[in-house]
């Protein structure tokens, strides 16, 4: 199982990401021995994705009193790390303007006796009570891309869309006939860079960051998403890589079905499969 990452060293991995968008795609020409085959008119990505989490949650009751904050991980017993699989995909309309997709499951469950009171939608679970939890997320991402500089096959683009985390919540305890269901789907506006850099005829280096800083009367919050990755093409058609995805968002929730705050972190390594058109 994999060590809990720090918040100084979450700080420095997006510091580092940022600094190397720039840097890896607007390095000298000399730097690079791109094809000028043409453009990619459309891709798939396969992907392992290998997670980490950290995940903190509250529900408050209907009446508005405020439930405790817990830790997903450790005080429920959800895992902490796995692999799920993942999809991304992109159309470009042409060589300026294309498309991106992705989805992946981040779905868990658990049961565990819990070891300190737990309130949870105005219900008390009371310490040492075995509690069963599901707690279901999928992430859904739509994108454009305005590729304001291109060379060849490199571009670096400004982006634009929707950040969806669909998420489903469950606690049940049979010993105190207790049973709290909850959902709430978010889609968040998100703005930010893309963008690809060959450094050889066959070796790119992807990457992009995404932001999303909003508040209205049912949601606030922030998130940051961040991608490095490296691709080396097999041939026209197909490529392989590695990238690591970092994720953080805090979000204030006041829905019908769900009042409380999410503050979940993800990140990990990508091995991945590409083919494209």
């Amino acid at each position: 199982m994999m060590g809990k990452i720090s918040a100084g060293h979450m700080q420095g991995l997006r510091l580092s990401c940022c600094a190397l968008l720039p840097a890896f795609l607007l390095a000298g020409p000399a730097m690079a021995d791109a094809r000028s085959s043409g453009v990619d008119k459309a891709s798939l990505s396969l992907s392992v994705f290998l997670t980490h989490r950290d995940s903190n949650t509250r529900l408050d009751a209907s009446a508005g009193d405020p439930g405790t904050d817990v830790d997903l991980e450790n005080d429920l017993g959800l895992n902490r790390s796995d692999a799920v699989f993942r999809v991304d995909a992109f159309y470009k309309f042409n060589e300026a303007h294309r498309i991106d997709v992705s989805w992946f499951d981040l779905s868990r469950s658990s049961s565990k006796q819990i070891e300190r009171d737990i309130e949870w939608n105005g219900t008390l679970y009371p310490i040492d009570t075995a509690v069963d939890s599901q707690f279901d997320l999928d992430i859904y991402k739509v994108a454009y891309t305005w590729s304001f500089w291109r060379k060849d096959r490199n571009f670096l683009g400004a982006t634009g869309g929707l950040y969806i985390a669909d998420t489903g919540t469950s606690l049940s305890a049979d010993s105190i006939g207790a049973r709290e269901v909850s959902s709430a789907t978010a889609p968040l506006p998100v703005i930010g860079l893309r963008g690809q850099y060959f450094f050889t005829q066959n070796w790119s280096v992807r990457a992009s960051g995404e932001f999303f800083f909003y508040e209205s009367g049912d949601w606030d919050g922030d998130l940051v998403d961040l991608y490095l990755g490296v691709d080396y093409e097999l041939s026209d058609r197909f490529a392989v890589g590695v990238g690591f995805n970092s994720v953080t968002f805090d979000l204030g929730v006041s829905k019908e079905n769900f009042t409380g705050q999410l503050d979940w972190g993800y990140s990990g390594g990508l091995v991945f499969l590409r083919g494209r058109l």
